[in-house]
């Protein structure tokens, strides 16, 4: 079962993804993962929105392709 986060009145996007990835950077795959949810700039309180995984080959939120090789 996929996980919920269930947006308070005020709740952005970006706002959303720092309670739940803590940064704004992880935006666009919770953006990504609620398409049904994109006519919503400022949240209502209520609106359920899936909490996908972050993909994997990160090391801290960065990509792989941005980390120095040994």
């Amino acid at each position: 079962m996929t996980e919920q986060y269930v947006t308070e009145q005020g709740d952005t996007w970006d706002l959303a993804a720092k309670k739940i990835y803590g940064e704004e950077k992880y935006i666009d795959y919770l953006m990504s993962n609620n398409f049904n949810c994109l006519n919503y700039f400022v949240f209502p309180a209520g609106v359920s929105l899936n909490i996908p995984v972050l993909p994997a080959g990160r090391v801290n939120g960065v990509p792989e392709w941005r980390i120095k090789s040994k």
